[in-house]
């Protein structure tokens, strides 16, 4: 088990939002408070230190009260290169990674992912069906992955689980496929609000 002090956490809140009309899909309201937000106050009880990804409306997410870390370039390469972000930044041996349009994540999440050892641990869920669907932005990896992110995203690479897969990387299954709804649309994220009752 790896001492939560030694993770860091990162959300994900740097994509475009094209399935949301492009708005910025970190500061849609979540039962009251930005999205973005929300997900950090979820995972600060299971990490050390926080960060967020963004790339739009900085100053909007400056006053969250965390570090803000934009991707490398302006090419809005997808979740990786956020992670990128997130790994560059990061002062302790790991990073957990979570998107900000997945509200309801587990508040066990990095501790059942940090009871494994490898250079990434990624959640898994079922799916409509019951098979366990790989969820690659839910993951912990090793701070010292960054040289490789950064050269996959060099040569093209965008796949998050192309790129885990150059890795020794260990699933962990969770159960509860409500966990890993994400909104990617204005639709969605009221969906999400009316099942649990907001």
């Amino acid at each position: 088990m790896v001492d939560i002090h030694a993770i860091t956490g990162l959300v994900l809140a740097g994509g475009r939002g094209t399935r949301m009309g492009g708005v910025d899909k970190g500061l849609q309201d979540f039962h009251g408070q930005p999205l973005a937000l929300h997900a950090l106050n979820r995972l600060r009880p299971q990490v050390g230190p926080l960060m967020l990804n963004a790339n739009r409306h900085l100053a909007d997410y400056t006053a969250f009260g965390v570090p803000i870390w934009p991707d490398a370039d302006a090419e809005f390469a997808g979740p990786l290169a956020g992670m990128l972000a997130g790994l560059t930044h990061c002062t302790t041996p790991y990073l957990a990674t979570v998107p900000c349009d997945a509200p309801l994540f587990p508040l066990d999440l990095v501790e059942r992912l940090a009871a494994v050892k490898a250079d990434i641990v990624v959640a898994t869920a079922p799916d409509a069906t019951g098979v366990q669907r790989l969820q690659p932005v839910f993951c912990l990896l090793r701070t010292g992955l960054q040289g490789s992110l950064a050269q996959f995203l060099a040569t093209g690479g965008r796949k998050v689980g192309q790129w885990m897969t150059q890795h020794q990387c260990v699933r962990v299954a969770f159960g509860e496929a409500a966990a890993f709804a994400n909104a990617n649309t204005l639709d969605e994220l009221a969906d999400i609000q009316h099942q649990i009752g907001f």
